[in-house]
């Protein structure tokens, strides 16, 4: 199962296009906050199924969830922003949120920086697709599932 993972869009749909030109066929979609309406826009776009987060810039006012629980080609994925875990300075919080849900793979956004660090909880931030702060190019992860076998996953710079 290919799985596209993007955060912190912030109203760039152009970046998410592009993205999604870029991702080719995807099974799910992640969108971990910043803004609600682009990962709306993300599903009506794709034309696939995506699970959203709310963000830090998404309240107050939303009734989207700031974490979620979804079970994905034999994986199950916290996925949260980020802001409420303290991620800017460190993800422990987040992989023992994480891990105390069952999961084994955890998804953040927030920081607008890519990351992947595997672990018990492979933790995978796609950084920022529209507004990145660690290269001058918008980021998304792509995520290959399969039940039994180890999460494989492969960072993607936007060519816009």
């Amino acid at each position: 199962m290919k799985v596209g993972i993007m955060s912190d869009s912030h109203g760039n749909t152009m970046a998410i296009d592009a993205a999604l030109r870029q991702a080719g066929r995807v099974d799910h979609w992640l969108h971990a906050g910043d803004c609600i309406s682009d990962a709306e826009y993300l599903q009506l776009a794709s034309d696939t199924a995506v699970t959203m987060v709310a963000g830090n810039c998404d309240w107050p006012g939303t009734s989207v969830p700031g974490e979620a629980l979804v079970e994905l080609g034999g994986h199950r994925i916290f996925l949260t922003h980020g802001h409420l875990y303290g991620v800017r300075y460190t993800i422990e919080a987040l992989q023992e949120a994480a891990a105390e849900r069952g999961a084994d793979v955890a998804v953040y956004g927030h920081t607008h920086v890519a990351d992947i660090t595997p672990g018990a909880v492979l933790v995978l931030n796609p950084g920022s697709v529209a507004r990145p702060r660690d290269e001058a190019l918008g980021s998304f992860l792509l995520l290959e599932l399969s039940e039994g076998q180890v999460p494989q996953v492969k960072l993607q710079r936007v060519k816009i």
